[in-house]
């Protein structure tokens, strides 16, 4: 019998003549060699003004920052929703949260029926997939302390990990920031502005048990495709971190604050004042300039980490065969107008950092306007994978090659009482879909730290009405899909 020479023929008629599958395991096989492996690393609630790749001079991120060296670091890159539960079912199912309706801290399972998330994804194409701590929504610090699942999606992974810590209770100097005037409140949990000079070293943390995990993963399926979501808690409220990670942030009384502006809040509609502010917390310049000095600290201890697991993935031999990604939920307020922690729709809490390494491709740094949803697709691009037709990211692999490229000329963001559209000239900000509690309009150019409300200005009132239109027809867009 004559056989032909082409791999697949070969393949089938070798393992019937030879009656073994060898033959078959050994091109499949050569096929997840030829596969990208994605390493995907979120940190939660943090704002890319604390890291040292996007300028910060205070708190020093090394290895974020030799991450951002080989990738390409964008500029511009927003989320869909400013609190983790939105954000995060958004991304990771592919929709927005107007299209899940995922507004909450649920896992939009519900909402995509038997759809598959992006990790899930991979999983029925032959990846290992694992999550390790929080990817979907987890609460911090209760589902750290508790070592549970949160608002999970069992069936996106091969295998699962939580990594439970002390949070607020961890041994350590620690004070109550928020609510706390007269410093006799004690140390406290919840999702309260806590600082805790930690005794210990990392592994004392969930941080730190969550990158021995991860590298524990990348050794353990070197030699198989994986896609291994690593999800760091810091620098989510409690701030505690060991001590050493403090040092560079004492003492406290040398964290420079945001500007205080008079009649800051003037001209902003009451939705669009902060949950958190120092006003609402009772906190002082004291214990402001400590809430910054141990944000920065809980970065600095979290970049540790990613360290430590690109550090494995080197080890491992992995850098040309592995995607990694390095971003976060939302973004974060330290101070500015007087606004704390995220779910404002200002530039504060709706940016996010973003950096993509992919093996072959140059470093760059990206202004596109780009927001996390497009993950899903890309990445699943840039594997090999069919792409769905449902997903409502957009593919951003051009910006990879070219770092000009425009991609989309506005972000979109939510955070439940109202919604963000931001392009290169204006952000807009639209509180509920009949506008009536309020808008604010800023003109990035002049004011691009948005203290001046132009929304009421007749002088914008047709920039003012061609965004509300534009919002209209995003939100008919974002709702137009199969759910």
């Amino acid at each position: 019998m004559q056989v032909s020479r082409h791999v697949g023929q070969s393949v089938c008629l070798g393992a019937l003549l030879l009656g073994s599958l060898s033959c078959v395991c050994a091109v499949a096989d050569a096929a997840d060699a030829r596969r990208l492996n994605v390493l995907f690393i979120i940190s939660d609630d943090l704002t890319s003004t604390a890291l040292s790749c996007y300028g910060n001079n205070v708190c020093s991120t090394p290895n974020i920052d030799r991450l951002a060296a080989r990738g390409t670091r964008y500029t511009r890159a927003y989320c869909q929703g400013t609190y983790c539960g939105p954000s995060r079912a958004s991304f990771l199912s592919g929709y927005y949260p107007h299209a899940t309706g995922v507004l909450g801290y649920i896992s939009p399972r519900k909402a995509i029926g038997d759809r598959a998330t992006w990790p899930q994804h991979f999983k029925n194409n032959g990846y290992y997939t694992a999550r390790v701590s929080k990817i979907f929504h987890m609460g911090v610090p209760g589902g750290i302390e508790e070592g549970s699942d949160g608002a999970d999606d069992p069936v996106s992974w091969t295998e699962r990990f939580n990594s439970q810590g002390p949070e607020w209770k961890a041994p350590g100097d620690g004070e109550t920031l928020e609510g706390n005037p007269d410093g006799k409140k004690p140390v406290v949990g919840g999702n309260t502005f806590v600082v805790v000079e930690a005794d210990g070293n990392d592994m004392v943390h969930s941080d730190g048990k969550t990158a021995k995990k991860a590298c524990e993963l990348i050794d353990e399926h070197k030699s198989k495709p994986f896609w291994l979501g690593v999800g760091f808690v810091r620098p989510h409220v409690p701030f505690v971190s060991p001590r050493p990670y403090y040092k560079p942030f004492l003492p406290y009384s040398t964290m420079t604050l945001p500007p205080k502006v008079p009649g800051d809040w003037d001209d902003i509609p009451k939705a669009g004042i902060n949950y958190k502010t120092s006003v609402n917390m009772k906190m002082d310049e004291r214990r402001q300039q400590k809430a910054v000095g141990g944000y920065y600290a809980s970065v600095a201890y979290m970049d540790a980490q990613v360290g430590k697991v690109l550090d494995a993935l080197h080890a491992a031999g992995l850098d040309d065969s592995t995607i990694v990604i390095f971003t976060s939920d939302h973004g974060y307020h330290l101070g500015e107008h007087d606004f704390w922690a995220k779910v404002s729709l200002h530039d504060e809490s709706a940016q996010v950092p973003l950096i993509i390494s992919v093996p072959g491709k140059q470093p760059a740094v990206c202004d596109s306007f780009v927001e996390l949803i497009d993950l899903y697709p890309t990445i699943s691009g840039l594997c090999g994978l069919e792409v769905p037709d449902r997903l409502q990211g957009l593919n951003i692999a051009p910006t990879l090659d070219n770092p000009d490229a425009d991609i989309r000329d506005t972000a979109f963001s939510v955070n439940g009482k109202g919604f963000l559209l931001r392009d290169n000239d204006w952000a807009f900000i639209q509180y509920g879909e009949d506008a009536k509690g309020g808008l604010e309009l800023f003109d990035m150019h002049k004011d691009p730290k948005q203290y001046t409300n132009l929304a009421g200005d007749e002088k914008y009132a047709s920039v003012v009405e061609n965004f509300k239109s534009k919002l209209t027809a995003k939100l008919a867009t974002v709702r137009d899909n199969d759910l």
